[in-house]
């Protein structure tokens, strides 16, 4: 695939094939879009970057550079290699779902779930599970109590982060859009997000 930007539209998904040892750069092209992301083995898609393994695999709520996400089955899939935005992702909050907008009294709600389905079926795939995914330039602080809590993004327009895959793999990508707490700012507007792959 060419190093083309590819628009990631609010409030829905995109999927996309990246090469092992390619690069895929996400940019929160406003600033304070949460972009849940995913990925799967290409050649069998019931391997797929695990939050959980990964936490086990660094010992560690976030990421840095040079540290890898794994899969469960603990093999390496996604490495970090830039960062410009504060290094602040989300490995913790479970993917939205029509279940969790209707507690939130906002049924039929547009949902990371349904965008992650949405966008493997665009490209001729599905997943049949929703993986816990990895909440790009989600801001959830957590307490010495063990406490969490939702704030806005500190990243900036622009920001970006890198990462390079390590097996053949389909990434997606769900702007997420949540209007009902201010995950993605204190406006509540959920917006597009790009990446590009190359």
């Amino acid at each position: 695939m060419s190093e083309q930007l590819i628009e990631i539209p609010a409030r829905s998904g995109k999927a996309a094939h990246v090469a092992a040892g390619e690069a895929v750069s996400v940019i929160n092209t406003h600033g304070q879009q949460v972009v849940d992301t995913w990925a799967f083995n290409a050649g069998d898609l019931t391997e797929f970057m695990s939050m959980e393994a990964t936490r086990v695999q660094v010992q560690k709520l976030m990421l840095d550079v040079g540290d890898s996400y794994v899969t469960n089955r603990r093999r390496p899939i996604l490495t970090i290699t830039a960062d410009t935005s504060p290094g602040i992702h989300d490995t913790l909050m479970a993917a939205c779902d029509r279940h969790r907008y209707e507690l939130l009294g906002a049924p039929d709600h547009d949902n990371c779930t349904d965008n992650l389905a949405a966008a493997l079926a665009e490209i001729g795939l599905s997943a049949g599970l929703t993986p816990s995914p990895l909440n790009l330039f989600m801001n959830i602080p957590w307490t010495a109590a063990g406490g969490l809590s939702y704030e806005p993004p500190e990243s900036k327009p622009g920001d970006a982060i890198t990462l390079r895959a390590e097996m053949d793999c389909v990434v997606v990508f769900s702007t997420c859009p949540q209007d009902l707490v201010p995950v993605n700012g204190a406006k509540c507007v959920p917006v597009e997000a790009h990446f590009r792959v190359g």
